[in-house]
């Protein structure tokens, strides 16, 4: 029996070099799911790889043919932008486990559609100081940089991954993200007791 190993968090907690380097393991035999999203690629990502970027009419094509499990959307300095997962060729959790990083909304969606076997949260912590900076340090290197956006995902993290959403969802495991090798170590430990 497959699973998902959900890796979330608040913005800047390390979850996408998490992900990336658990992906690395290739002895952990780890696929990805990949997300859509509505909003524009950032500066370095690639189309199916971080998302797939597509535009309004083609998620209403994929919801139309009954074909997303979970949608979110979120208004941002930037206007209305859409994040969602589909049913398409990526999955066959009869053959395979799966890492995807997402939002704690978009876990609880997945969990509502595949069962909660089949869904495992990794929740990835760091101090909300250490998350601010890294946060502020990479929207520098974006061209033009928007601190606005930046500001509001923080804020809503605050809401986002409160500890009532949390216990709503059941997350109850919980990895501090303050020595990125112990941090994976112990991520790496748990996906194995899972198995």
């Amino acid at each position: 029996m497959g699973r998902i190993f959900y890796i979330m968090g608040k913005s800047s907690t390390g979850k996408d070099t998490i992900y990336k380097r658990l992906l690395e393991q290739k002895e952990m035999h780890l696929r990805t799911l990949v997300m859509y999203t509505t909003r524009p690629a950032r500066e370095g990502e690639r189309d199916g790889v971080e998302y797939f970027f597509v535009n309004d009419s083609r998620m209403q094509e994929l919801d139309a043919q009954g074909k997303i499990i979970e949608k979110r959307s979120y208004h941002t300095v930037h206007g209305l932008w859409h994040y969602f997962t589909v049913k398409d060729e990526q999955i066959d959790l009869e053959a395979c486990d799966y890492l995807v990083i997402g939002t704690l909304e978009s876990y609880a969606g997945m969990r509502r559609y595949f069962g909660r076997q089949k869904l495992v949260p990794i929740l990835i912590e760091l101090d909300d100081g250490v998350r601010l900076q890294r946060a502020l340090d990479r929207e520098k290197l974006q061209s033009p940089p928007c601190y606005a956006e930046l500001c509001r995902r923080y804020l809503a993290d605050e809401a986002d991954f409160s500890e009532e959403m949390l216990k709503e969802a059941e997350v109850g495991k919980r990895f501090q993200n303050d020595d990125l090798e112990r941090c994976l170590l112990e991520i790496r430990t748990y996906i194995e007791e899972w198995r």
